[in-house]
């Protein structure tokens, strides 16, 4: 089956009237924020004492399917406090709570604004408001981040990497950066598939684009929160997984990054999971006959869908086509400009590596994704370590319609981002609009046309991190 038929249903997160559970979720929200605002202002009179180690996130309180009440679907202030509800705090961790969390009541009451009102419109699209994060949180973005997962879910073979994950399932789930919570909802049904049914999911998103997932019979909760603001809302040690996909473009280069992948850890239990997703910004072009993988399970993959892992031995050469070439450069400039990682899938081990003491059975898997059919691919191999795609592609001499769709959604993928980061490449390319308009109609025209052969190699590389946390490792 194709990559892409299997989106049916995928829109489900976007499209529809208000519903009857919506306009109570919005009026339970504005009831919630008046009694805030309510408790702002008796503090400043006077009338209510301010406890500055306090802080607040919105939770959307979802029941299980055989545990509904009345409650359910109401959105209810999740107070707690940062000295008491996280387990055991070591002084330097309570200090950073309250320093970055809870520093004044003005930070405090920016977040609760940003909380209740995250989006604003900008170059006629949704992004979010007082952010950093340079994408937007619209509809088109949505689906283009939905096809990356669906991308990879299918590249990877299932949804979660890491040996430990499949031989213990976990209990208690945590996706980062969850948006619609597509990545959950695949993981779900791959449990599912293997007999475990009542795997308790959360989702952890500044947007509140997720819906409400319990009605397709997930055990589900969304909480929102701001990703930069540190503790996260939950005790150390309550999952047994968590998840991190795409983040890449959320945290700056170095120390910021390294304390939120520290928070992470400390939500997760001994000998949970430990899983991290990604894709470069910056395309490169793979060149002929890559050696195949020594792990079977890669080999099988390869040969399943027509891309190739990429190992220390794997040649890589700068893109070649010129629009690719303008397009890399505008990136990296861009990123650079804000200390984001235009290539984040070569940091990503060393970090984990450095933590010997916390993480083990650090695991890799990194795949690249042709944009296009090769001409190398339809000659026959020079040596015995190409790949068994390789072998049975020169003897066929065309991919199957299901490595075609899976190349085509690769591709997809990198001009919908593109797209998306128009206003960043715009500034830094010095182009206007009826420029810049005029360059991408080119590059459409040029990428799109298969008849011109003018992809050589270029290719998404993504990939997956994993590790267990160990015992003792707090």
């Amino acid at each position: 089956m194709s990559p892409l038929a299997t989106m049916d249903g995928l829109f489900y997160a976007y499209a529809g009237p208000r519903s009857t559970e919506r306009e109570k979720f919005l009026r339970d929200r504005a009831a919630n924020l008046a009694e805030q605002q309510q408790r702002q202002q008796a503090v400043k009179e006077g009338k209510l004492a301010e406890d500055p180690a306090e802080y607040i996130e919105w939770t959307v309180v979802d029941k299980s399917p055989t545990s509904r009440s009345v409650g359910e679907g109401r959105v209810q202030p999740h107070r707690r406090q940062a000295s008491d509800s996280h387990g055991v705090m070591d002084p330097s961790r309570l200090r950073t709570s309250s320093s970055s969390g809870s520093s004044s009541a003005n930070s405090e009451q920016a977040n609760r604004a940003l909380l209740s009102n995250p989006y604003e419109l900008r170059h006629g699209r949704r992004y979010l408001r007082e952010v950093p994060y340079p994408l937007p949180c619209d509809l088109p973005e949505i689906q283009r981040q939905n096809l990356r997962t669906l991308l990879g879910c299918t590249l990877f073979g299932k949804p979660v990497c890491a040996p430990n994950a499949a031989k213990n399932i976990p209990n208690r789930v945590l996706e980062i950066g969850c948006g619609s919570g597509y990545w959950s909802s695949m993981c779900h049904e791959y449990f599912c598939s293997l007999g475990y049914k009542n795997v308790a999911f959360t989702g952890l998103d500044l947007a509140p684009l997720a819906p409400d997932l319990n009605k397709q019979g997930l055990t589900w909760n969304f909480v929102q929160h701001d990703l930069r603001r540190t503790p996260l809302p939950f005790d150390d040690g309550e999952f047994d997984m968590v998840m991190l996909k795409d983040l890449s473009l959320v945290f700056e280069l170095g120390v910021p990054f390294e304390k939120f992948l520290d928070e992470s850890m400390r939500v997760l239990g001994e000998n949970g999971t430990l899983e991290l997703w990604e894709s470069d910004h910056v395309l490169r072009s793979l060149l002929p006959h890559p050696p195949a993988s020594k792990l079977a399970v890669d080999r099988e993959i390869a040969t399943r869908t027509a891309t190739f892992p990429i190992g220390p031995g794997t040649p890589f050469a700068p893109a070649q086509n010129k629009y690719i070439q303008r397009a890399n450069a505008w990136i990296q400039e861009a990123l650079d400009r804000r200390k984001l990682p235009p290539l984040p899938c070569s940091r990503i081990a060393q970090v984990l590596y450095q933590e010997p003491d916390l993480l083990g059975d650090v695991g890799i898997r990194r795949i690249a994704i042709p944009l296009g059919e090769q001409r190398w691919e339809r000659e026959p191999p020079k040596n015995d370590s190409s790949t068994a795609h390789q072998k049975e592609k020169a003897r066929s001499g065309d991919l199957t319609p299901e490595q075609a769709a899976i190349r085509q959604t690769a591709l997809m993928t990198v001009l919908q981002k593109i797209e998306s980061l128009e206003p960043l490449l715009k500034e830094v390319s010095g182009k206007n609009s009826e420029e810049w308009s005029h360059w991408w109609a080119s590059m459409m025209s040029d990428l799109l046309d298969s008849s011109r052969g003018s992809l050589t190699g270029e290719c998404l590389e993504a990939g997956a991190w994993w590790a267990t946390k160990l015992a003792g490792g707090d």
